[in-house]
């Protein structure tokens, strides 16, 4: 989500799809003019590197039209992870959001059950869900203005010591079009 929401903010540019896979992890498609495209890829890679994740951003410039049946996926629905693993556009919103989202990510529900107590104890926000991604990895999503998103996520990262590993805790203000595509139903 932050990689896609850097991406949006840079470049004019527009989700086709995007496709989770059993990484975790997710492939975004994107729409646009060459340049767009480009610079759309960079900002993927410095959000990536900021964040220490790894990323592979390609850019296939003017895809042949033949190859559309390989990288448009059809929709469906994964039970293993609870929501459909592919997402398209016409379940997105055109503008930014007005408030922002916040992750809190560990390896172990006690954890994270934990954390997000303590984030709903700290500050005014809702948990928007909870993703299991397997092997102990649970994200817990929330939303609210971007100070108190920032409390909770930072009370409840805290809280993530000693009763799991922390993967990731981040906020996104204002979350672009994309980001609030990729977020569940």
């Amino acid at each position: 989500m932050v990689v896609l929401d850097a991406m949006e903010k840079c470049a004019n540019v527009r989700v086709l799809q995007t496709e989770l896979n059993d990484a975790p992890g997710v492939c975004i498609k994107l729409l646009g003019a060459i340049g767009d495209i480009e610079a759309a890829a960079q900002a993927a890679e410095q959000a990536a590197r900021a964040m220490q994740t790894p990323v592979v951003a390609h850019v296939i410039p003017a895809p042949s039209e033949h190859s559309r049946a390989a990288y448009e996926a059809e929709p469906d629905f994964n039970p293993l992870i609870e929501q459909p693993s592919v997402q398209l556009p016409e379940n997105l919103m055109n503008d930014q959001a007005n408030f922002a989202v916040g992750l809190i990510e560990t390896q172990g529900f006690t954890a994270v059950f934990e954390a997000i107590d303590t984030a709903l104890k700290t500050a005014a926000v809702e948990v928007l869900a909870r993703e299991k991604l397997g092997g102990g990895y649970i994200t817990v999503l929330i939303k609210g203005d971007v100070a108190s998103v920032r409390a909770a996520v930072e009370a409840g990262k805290a809280k993530v010591e000693g009763l799991g590993r922390l993967v990731a805790a981040h906020v996104i203000p204002s979350p672009s079009a994309g980001v609030l595509l990729l977020l569940p139903k």
